[in-house]
Formats: C-alpha cells, structure tokens, sequence
C-alpha cells in the first residue's frame, strides 16, 4: 500500500525515477481496486459509475508512474509510445518495464534503491 500512495502523493510528477516495486506494487493496487468497483459496480447496479470514476481519476498517476519508470531504466518518457505498436509494442512494453533500473545516477537523477526512503 505504502508504493501505492507514493504514487498518488506523486499525482503529476514526471520527474526523477520508480523502481520496479513501486511501478509493479501500484499496477497490482490498482488492478485489485478496479476490479472491485466494478464487481461493486455489478453488485449495486450502477452501470459502472464507481469503476468509471475511480479509472479517470488514476489514468494521469499510472501514466507519470509509467514515465518515471521508464526514466529509471535511462529511457525518455516518449517510449510509452512503443504500445501503439501491434502486439510487438505490448512485448518490448513489458519487457521494458520489467528490467532492472540503471544503477547510480542516471540523466533522470539519481537512483531510488541509493535514496533512503521518506516514508
């Protein structure tokens, strides 16, 4: 929970660097939420009001964690583009996000695994 609201504490920040747990721990919140508002959402009948309300209001923090992510492995920002990319997108997209984060300062700043943790 505590990367989850890191990253909502960093609701627009592109700036500086995520680590692989912090961008993973908060794909896994947020998927867990969706998904139960949407169940919830079904339970209540309400045409999916909840589910729909909760996804506009993380779509910017999942993009800026995605960005410093990608910043964490030397990488522009800009490489969230790779997606559009058919089916091969989706691969180096993973793959991309799945690799470990360049150690020691990079041009994005420096590395959060050296940083003690603010919280």
């Amino acid at each position: 929970m505590r990367d989850y609201f890191s990253v909502i504490k960093k609701y627009a920040d592109s700036e500086g660097r995520a680590r692989r747990q912090e961008y993973w721990m908060f794909c896994l919140m947020n998927a867990l939420i969706s998904y139960l508002f949407f169940f919830m959402g079904e339970a209540i009948n309400d045409d999916y009001a909840l589910f729909a309300v909760y996804t506009s209001l993380t779509v910017i923090p999942s993009l800026m964690v995605t960005v410093r992510r990608l910043h964490d492995t030397n990488r522009s920002g800009w490489w969230m583009l790779v997606a559009f990319v058919p089916v091969i997108g989706a691969i180096i997209g993973l793959s991309v996000m799945m690799e470990a984060g360049t150690s020691g300062e990079n041009d994005y700043g420096p590395d959060p695994k050296a940083v003690p943790a603010l919280i």
